[in-house]
Parts: structure tokens; sequence; C-alpha cells
């Protein structure tokens, strides 16, 4: 089964030309809210780690006001370490091993469990990645991340190939895969008026009582940096192990 007919099978269009226009404005708006929101009633952090994947074409300063957010909380927040976001290269499973690695190694001085947040493809990478690491991840949160999904769903496959130099290509296979969440308590955080995934390819289905799908408004590109995106992470980062289980 073909990419193509995948999406057919579970049809949800790529966002409108209209909103996908609006992203850049839109996205604008939404880092001058966040400059202006008042953070002194989110809850504190209890000092464990955090990594944050960033999404296509991303990169650490991408993802640089997140981190902040979450230090400024108390976490010990790190981005990826692997600088520019391409996609994935060569053989999937290794290349996916090998960042599971490396997320290990960036995290090795903390001996507790650690969260990992992604946000677009950076979403799909952290839940694969908890898959691989198991026990030593507390929880996965995805922002806008479109794991449900393939690239006739979004608005990025040109954008991939000109990273990449290979089209994306999601079979029957992979597609169950990334469907299929990781085993600790999962987040899915989406918006409606995103412009460049569908909103439909971000939702977690299935009867899996530790994960949720979270609403917030806004746009794909500011929801790195948006107020509403960073309430939900504030809350779900305080939870303690037992309680993020529940």
């Amino acid at each position: 089964m073909t990419s193509s007919t995948v999406a057919q099978a579970f049809p949800s269009p790529a966002p409108s030309l209209a909103l996908l226009g609006l992203e850049p404005l839109r996205a604008a708006f939404e880092y001058a809210s966040m400059k202006l929101m008042d953070r002194a009633p989110l809850p504190k952090g209890d000092g464990h780690a955090v990594v944050i994947f960033p999404g296509l074409a991303g990169d650490r300063h991408a993802v640089a006001p997140l981190r902040s957010f979450c230090e400024d909380l108390g976490y010990a927040a790190y981005d990826w370490g692997r600088g520019f976001n391409t996609g994935p290269e060569g053989n999937v499973d290794a290349w996916l091993d090998h960042l599971a690695a490396d997320t290990n190694r960036i995290t090795d001085q903390h001996a507790g469990s650690i969260s990992l947040i992604g946000w677009s493809l950076g979403g799909i990478y952290a839940r694969e990645v908890a898959k691989l690491l198991g026990a030593r991840v507390r929880q996965v949160i995805t922002i806008g991340s479109p794991f449900a999904g393939t690239a006739e769903q979004s608005n990025v496959g040109l954008v991939y190939r000109l990273l990449n130099g290979n089209k994306p290509q999601v079979d029957a296979a992979m597609l169950a895969r990334l469907r299929t969440p990781p085993t600790v308590p999962t987040t899915s955080i989406y918006s409606r008026s995103d412009g460049i995934v569908a909103w439909q390819t971000c939702l977690q289905q299935g009867p899996y009582e530790h994960v949720d799908n979270v609403e917030v408004e806004g746009s794909h590109c500011g929801l790195g940096w948006n107020k509403g995106v960073f309430g939900v992470i504030a809350a779900r980062l305080a939870r303690t192990p037992r309680d993020a289980a529940n």
C-alpha cells in the first residue's frame, strides 16, 4: 500500500492555502503574546531532564523559547543536540537507534526518568525514542505532530524533499507503527487552525487510557512558543511519574 493509498484510507486533507499563508503572521503574534504571558501561577519544576526535538527545518534556535521556558520553571532542558532537522536519513530503524542513544547520553547525568517533547516531526521522533528507551522516559509531549498521517495530508512534502533529497514515504506498516503510542503517558497537543498539517493526523485514536489529545488555538509555526501550549506543558511536566501514569 503506497502513502497515497494510505492517505485515501484515512482521509484528512492538507490545510487550506489560506491557513498556510497566514502562518508567519499568526506565529509572530503568538510570539508576542508569549512574551507577555504571566508565568507566576504556573507550577514549578522538580529539576528532572527534558529533551526537546525540533520540527522539520528547525534547530536549537527554533526550540530556544521552549527550552528557556522549561528552564525557567526549574527543569534541566536540552535540545536534541543534532542541529538542523532534515529528517531521518538512511535506514530509519538504525537512525532512530542512534537518536535514542544520543538522547540517553545527553541526559546521562540525571538519574531519574526524563520527559521528551517534540514539535511537529520532532514529536514523531520523541514517540519512537520513548519506545526504545522504555522506563527511562517519564512521559512524551507532542506539539502539532502528524504521527497518524502522510505527506499528502500536510503542506511540507516539498520542503522535506528539498532538505532531505527524498520523497517522504509512509507505507501501511510504518503508519501502523507510528500510530501506536509509546507505553508511557503521552500528550498530543494540536490546533484545528494548523496551517501546515491536518490536525486530525495529530490525534491519538484508540482505547489508550495513558494518552490525551489536548486542543489549543494557534498556528503550526507558532506552537513552539504558544502560551496555550506552554500552559499545557507546564501542567504535564509538573506531574510526578505516578501522577502521570494515572
